[in-house]
């Protein structure tokens, strides 16, 4: 036998195949908190738990006539809407300004939120439907609440 048949791998070749995998999620890891993106997945996570916030401003929506007339009926806000929206929350998750889609029977909008919360309600400050579909009859409808 030879020298070089009795040498022992050193460290790295004995155990890279974990210490590659685990350094590629360190790193990624190190690179996704320092970016900022924790906290639009933390945006994210609360909007997607707190659907009241949502769901009253898309009945206070539905009241109006102009956007009933052009949208027809508005269908419920689903899981999927809020994640490919915007979100940002401050003041400790306590003002939030948000962007959503909508979709009704005759055409597609944004809803538009800007609401802070007092106790354990909401209060919206300004809610927007910014029609989309039909495109001869987009627009923007302001609608101003005073809760």
């Amino acid at each position: 036998m030879t020298t070089d048949s009795k040498r022992q791998k050193n460290w790295f070749q004995r155990h890279w195949k974990w210490f590659v995998p685990t350094s590629i999620v360190s790193i990624v890891l190190v690179l996704f908190f320092s970016s900022g993106m924790n906290k639009v997945a933390s945006d994210l996570t609360i909007a997607y738990s707190d659907t009241e916030l949502y769901n009253n401003a898309l009945n206070k929506a539905k009241v109006n006539e102009t956007i009933v007339a052009i949208l027809g009926d508005i269908q419920p806000i689903d899981k999927h809407a809020i994640l490919e929206g915007q979100v940002n929350f401050s003041e400790d998750n306590n003002s939030v300004k948000s962007s959503i889609r909508i979709i009704g029977t005759k055409g597609k909008a944004r809803l538009d939120i800007v609401a802070n919360k007092v106790g354990n309600n909401w209060s919206y400050k300004t809610i927007i439907v910014r029609i989309k579909q039909p495109k001869d009859q987009k627009q923007t409808i302001l609608i101003v609440t005073n809760d």
